[in-house]
C-alpha cells in the first residue's frame, strides 16, 4: 500500500508532451498522474500498480520508494526553462489531488515529498520555486516557515567534526538518506542544497548556514510525537 506521495516537475515544454512521454513504453518511465498546465489531471497508472517515477533514491531508511509511493508529475519545464511559475489553477489541482490521496491512504504530511529529497544526487525537481508553503496552508505536505537568510557562522564542504555529525544525524532523523560520517563532503552537500530547495528557497548552495540549520531544527520539533 502506498504511503508515500512523490512531487515532480516534467522538464517538458508542454504537458501533451509530458503525456505523450509518460505513455511511451520506450521512455521507461511513468507517474500515476500528471497535472497539466491548465490544471487538467490524468490518471496515468492505477495507485495499487508500481509507477516508475522515483528512481534510485532513499527516504527514512526505504530504498525502493517506486514500490511505496504515488508519483504526481506536473507539467513546467523548470530549471531549463528558468523555473517558470506554476499556474494557480495547476497547484489548486495538486492540493485536491494530495488531499484526496492521503486522506484515502492515510499518507502523513511528512511524507510528502519532492523528487529531490530523495535523489538529492540526481534530481531538482519540483524546484526551490515550487510553492510549498502554499500547500502547507492547505493541509498538504509538512512545512514551518523558514528562518530568516543571515550572517553567522556555517558549515561547508571539507568542513569536519562534532557539528557536521550532529547536521547529518538531524538530516537523517528527518528522513535524508545520509551517513553520520562528522565529514561534510558532496553527498553532505547535496543533501543540504535538497533541503534548501524545498523548506528553505530563499538560498539554494548546498551551505548550512544559520538559517538552514535553525530551519531544520524547527521542522523536527514540529514533526508529530511518535
Amino acid at each position: 500500500m502506498p504511503d508515500a506521495i512523490i512531487l515532480h516537475y516534467t522538464g517538458l515544454v508542454t504537458g501533451a508532451a509530458a503525456l505523450e512521454h509518460l505513455c511511451t513504453a520506450a521512455s521507461q518511465v511513468s507517474a500515476h498522474y500528471l497535472i497539466d498546465e491548465h490544471g487538467e489531471l490524468f490518471q496515468l497508472v492505477p495507485e495499487l500498480r508500481r509507477a516508475w517515477h522515483a528512481g534510485i533514491g532513499v527516504w527514512a531508511g526505504d530504498r525502493d520508494m517506486n514500490t511505496v509511493s504515488i508519483g504526481i508529475e506536473i507539467a513546467n519545464l523548470g530549471h531549463i526553462g528558468g523555473l517558470p511559475p506554476y499556474p494557480p489553477e495547476q497547484i489548486e489541482t495538486v492540493i485536491a489531488l494530495c488531499q484526496d490521496i492521503s486522506a484515502r491512504w492515510k499518507i502523513a504530511p511528512a511524507r510528502i515529498l519532492a523528487h529531490s529529497d530523495l535523489a538529492p544526487d540526481r534530481k531538482i525537481d519540483p524546484g526551490e520555486h515550487f510553492p510549498w508553503a502554499h500547500l502547507a496552508k492547505a493541509g498538504v505536505g509538512h512545512f514551518v516557515a523558514p528562518c530568516a537568510v543571515e550572517d553567522g557562522s556555517r558549515l561547508e564542504r571539507d568542513a569536519s567534526g562534532l557539528e557536521v555529525e550532529a547536521l547529518q544525524a538531524m538530516l537523517a532523523r528527518y528522513g535524508y538518506g545520509i551517513n553520520v560520517t562528522g565529514v561534510y563532503d558532496a553527498k553532505t552537500e547535496s543533501t543540504i542544497t535538497a533541503f534548501q530547495r524545498h523548506f528553505r528557497p530563499a538560498r539554494v548552495d548546498g551551505i548550512a548556514d544559520p538559517s538552514t540549520i535553525a530551519t531544520l531544527r524547527k521542522l523536527i520539533d514540529a514533526l508529530p510525537a511518535s
